[in-house]
């Protein structure tokens, strides 16, 4: 991960063309899907617009359907997944957060004093990690030739010469959508938000991420199924627990835990797509020994279980 731009994880799905720069604020991209999309989290904010058919989102909220002129709002490393409905067209926008970030400040100018106010603002815009905004129909069709542009010029490379243009289609987008959104009621407890706090974009603080907050990222991914104390990764980075426990919160809006939990999902998403082997199985190949702790992490993460997921995967794959 890199505090300068677009985490290459959004490569996944979009690669910027060769010789183009590699720190891009706003890449977009546009998709069509048959089958069941495979869960994952970005560090950058996306809003993925549906452009035509309907799909079921997955997320720690359970499963929300969603379709034409709909507009899904997701914070960054919010864990997230899609359904079709025979099939679902869409476009995403890839937001580096500390570019989001200072969009709001200079938005809200009038009410904070400097920057180091604006997280306490974008704290009460910005509470829940999964927003839905219903435009309809006739919404979306408005959207849709600047959506389309904003896809053609990530395809040919955000240069300077394109960047005021580029930001031009953004805030075009962003000024339909922005008075349609509202804070979600859905999350259920104060626990489950302790457990994974929600990541907001941070405040720029002209300063680069911490390296041990990155490089303790970069083991939990690397090594999933290993079985972590904080203590050990703590000492792997030579931090104490606290400080670890801190400065990642501060990187990643989760606790480390919450974060291996999230990739853990990840990884065991996959291995449902591409395997048939049971799920108590596949859980203990990505570090979970017990089959019913991971199924509980598992649905609280995607609101379905194991066993619906590779379910709906197989409905989808028959449609298509």
């Amino acid at each position: 991960m890199d505090s300068g731009g677009l985490s290459t994880r959004a490569a996944d799905e979009f690669v910027p063309p060769p010789g183009s720069p590699r720190y891009q604020p706003v890449l977009a991209c546009g998709r069509s899907s048959f089958a069941v999309t495979s869960p994952v989290a970005y560090d950058c904010i996306q809003l993925i617009f549906v452009r035509a058919g309907a799909a079921t989102l997955m997320n720690e909220f359970g499963r929300v359907r969603v379709a034409a002129g709909d507009v899904v709002m997701l914070a960054p490393e919010t864990l997230s997944g899609m359904e079709p409905r025979r099939a679902v067209t869409t476009t995403t926008l890839f937001l580096d957060r500390d570019y989001a970030v200072d969009q709001v400040f200079w938005e809200l100018a009038a009410l904070v004093s400097d920057r180091r106010d604006a997280p306490r603002v974008v704290d009460a815009f910005y509470v829940e990690p999964v927003q839905i905004v219903h435009l309809g129909p006739d919404g979306g069709d408005h959207l849709a030739p600047w959506l389309d542009e904003l896809v053609d010029l990530s395809l040919r490379g955000a240069t300077s010469a394109r960047y005021y243009r580029i930001q031009a289609r953004l805030f075009s987008v962003v000024d339909v959508i922005w008075p349609h959104i509202q804070l979600t009621t859905a999350r259920v407890t104060a626990t489950q938000r302790r457990a994974a706090r929600q990541t907001l974009p941070r405040l720029r603080e002209f300063r680069p991420l911490r390296n041990e907050a990155r490089q303790a990222a970069e083991q939990l991914r690397r090594t999933p199924e290993r079985r972590w104390t904080l203590a050990e990764l703590a000492r792997s980075v030579h931090l104490s627990p606290s400080q670890l426990g801190r400065v990642f919160v501060d990187a990643y809006g989760k606790t480390p835990f919450a974060y291996l939990t999230m990739i853990r999902v990840e990884r065991l998403a996959t291995l449902l797509r591409a395997t048939s082997h049971p799920v108590g199985v596949v859980a203990r190949q990505v570090g979970w020994d017990d089959p019913s702790y991971a199924a509980r992490q598992f649905r609280r993460c995607l609101g379905v279980t194991p066993r619906q997921y590779r379910a709906s995967d197989g409905r989808s794959a028959a449609v298509a």
